[in-house]
């Protein structure tokens, strides 16, 4: 006779989840973050505190950037372990649909855990119900089904018998990895069932390697050595699949110079002589020389993103292929792409033996020496009385980082310069979200990467425009002594888009604060504000004063905020590439229609196939 065990809904849930294991026999879910309310607080609330030794709860103070956290952890810890996040119904699970989004774009694991409707629909409509006309079964958790990868609403216990395993296998699944949401009624919350205890035996969820195929391997194989100019795309994939070292061997053994995207920045050190560094439209000379002439473009655990490929732009040469190893046949496939199915690291060391003693022949010397000699001075201090340009701040943080240091930020100016400018010397030393370059990731995602790799220097760039969309968890971080160091940039707008407006040939007009309708200037102290959180912080006025606060950040216990002023208006002028962005047809402003010619221009070289 089957032993079961006698449990709510909720608890059932909570007792699957603490018994599932990381390859390293680890919790795959490491802890829960929650803000209860009327949808969540009696059953799932309950369920936690009776799991509270074996499954922690921590309290955020906004539910999308607490799921932010979550998976800025699983981002750091290469989607070995991820956390769950819950919520009520109504705003609170809507909250978290921007940061669904967010993991989906860039394929990361989180369980999203939003309350729902009561199923028996009994107290029909409950206090922030949506209610559709002529859909009984649609609530606001419906939002979550584009943006996640696997979705379920509980509407049964006996559901989560099959929900939960599906549940942690697309978590689990390098092809498939991304958000779920498991929607859970209220009331099925509270009900009882008597689950089979061997449902929440400890379970290892390994990391699934897939090799290529033959054909699909030789097919690859004879285009590299068909190639004269070949060049390897380096993408977030080559993290997760612990492949760094795979594709430094691979990069060796066949001479062929590797670039890297936002997300596969610091797959091989910077100073690496077939590392050609960022590539695309915050690129720079050296990988987008030797892109545009390529003649084989081998993406590796890249989805080739517009800012990679330029809009598919950059990659000029007329005779040029493209190949993809990648777990997921849907990027593997893209534009016409010779696939090679395959997880990163084995797929590199078949395709390596496949090649034999080949190597490409292609040179690339002189390119790097150039493009540092041209842009390391931007980063050097100021010299004369004029504010710091974002250059000349990560110049500063570059010289105050160390072999421990973990630099991350999302949007705004800043992942730019980054991809640009920082010099990476291991891997997962760059933590970028710039599949969704969503602002309001970086203050809670500098907490996920310090609660993945306590023992790291985690150094996070903000601008102000951005703090003040998402700062509620440097209350968090202060609460539960997370220590990491913030660095503001106070450029007073959103001075990158003020520059894409400029660019594309608009007027100055509602990015910068001088160009908004406003009654009384702004005059945020930043640093103020974020000492009433609980924050260490400091204003600084000068590159050298940014230095000496850096120099102080391991003495400090929780997050340390340090705010600068910097010019909104200049950029690294080197590198880059177009990005097609829809310049208006007809303008009554001249500039708009010399834009508009350059952009028809460069969208004639846009490549189709």
């Amino acid at each position: 006779m089957t032993k079961t065990l006698r449990l709510t809904a909720a608890q059932a849930m909570v007792k699957y989840v603490a018994a599932q294991l990381a390859e390293t026999g680890e919790p795959f879910i490491v802890g829960c973050w929650a803000i209860f309310g009327h949808g969540n607080v009696a059953g799932i609330g309950e369920a936690l505190h009776g799991a509270r030794d074996s499954l922690p709860t921590w309290r955020g103070h906004n539910e999308q950037t607490m799921a932010h956290a979550a998976i800025a952890y699983a981002k750091q810890s290469g989607r070995k372990r991820a956390m769950m996040v819950t919520s009520s119904i109504g705003p609170g699970a809507t909250n978290m649909v921007t940061a669904a989004a967010l993991a989906h774009v860039n394929r990361l694991p989180v369980l999203l855990v939003p309350g729902d409707v009561f199923a028996n629909r009994g107290p029909d409509p409950v206090l922030q119900q949506i209610e559709d006309f002529a859909d009984g079964t649609i609530s606001a958790n419906d939002c979550f089904k584009p943006v996640s990868r696997y979705f379920d609403r509980i509407t049964r216990p006996e559901q989560l018998l099959t929900a939960l395993p599906r549940a942690f296998r697309t978590m689990t699944d390098p092809a498939e990895c991304g958000p779920v949401t498991l929607a859970f009624c209220q009331d099925v919350q509270a009900e009882a069932y008597d689950y089979p205890e061997s449902f929440f035996a400890p379970r290892i969820w390994a990391t699934r390697r897939i090799r290529p195929d033959l054909d699909e391997l030789s097919a690859v194989t004879e285009a590299i050595k068909a190639a004269k100019r070949p060049v390897i795309v380096a993408g977030g994939g080559v993290h997760y699949s612990g492949a760094t070292e795979a594709l430094r061997a691979f990069a060796e053994a066949h001479n062929i110079p590797v670039t890297e995207t936002q997300a596969g920045k610091s797959a091989l050190p910077w100073d690496h002589p077939l590392n050609l560094g960022p590539i695309g439209v915050t690129g720079g000379n050296p990988a987008n020389t030797v892109c545009t002439e390529a003649d084989l473009v081998l993406g590796i655990g890249t989805r080739f993103q517009d800012f990679t490929t330029g809009s598919w732009g950059l990659f000029a040469n007329p005779a040029r292929k493209i190949a993809c190893l990648n777990i997921a046949a849907y990027d593997a496939t893209k534009h016409g792409a010779l696939p090679l199915v395959a997880d990163a690291r084995v797929g590199l060391a078949e395709l390596s033996q496949t090649l034999g003693a080949h190597k490409s022949t292609a040179g690339i010397e002189g390119l790097k020496a150039d493009w540092f000699a041209a842009v390391d001075p931007l980063t050097d201090a100021p010299t004369g009385n004029a504010l710091p340009t974002d250059m000349q701040v990560v110049g500063a943080v570059q010289r105050a980082a160390n072999a421990d240091t973990v630099v991350m930020c999302a949007a705004g100016t800043m992942p730019g310069e980054l991809h640009k400018l920082w010099k990476s010397s291991r891997p997962m030393s760059y933590h970028m979200e710039y599949g969704f370059s969503c602002m309001g990731y970086e203050i809670a995602g500098a907490m996920g990467i310090k609660m993945a790799q306590p023992d790291r220097d985690v150094i996070c760039f903000t601008g102000d425009g951005t703090y003040m969309m998402a700062n509620s968890e440097m209350a968090t971080a202060a609460m539960m002594g997370i220590s990491f160091t913030v660095v503001v940039t106070d450029n007073r707008g959103y001075g990158c888009i003020n520059r894409l407006q400029m660019g594309t040939g608009g007027a100055e007009f509602n990015n910068l604060l001088d160009h908004t309708i406003h009654a009384t200037a702004s005059a945020i102290d930043f640093a103020k504000h974020a000492e009433a959180m609980g924050a260490t912080s400091v204003k600084v006025t000068s590159i050298a004063a940014l230095e000496s606060a850096l120099a102080n950040r391991a003495s400090i216990r929780g997050p340390y905020v340090i705010v600068i002023d910097t010019d909104p208006y200049p950029s690294t002028p080197h590198g880059g590439t177009w990005w097609e962005v829809g310049v208006p047809e007809i303008s009554t402003r001249p500039q708009v229609n010399a834009a508009r010619v350059v952009y028809v221009s460069n969208k004639s070289k846009q490549r189709a196939d």
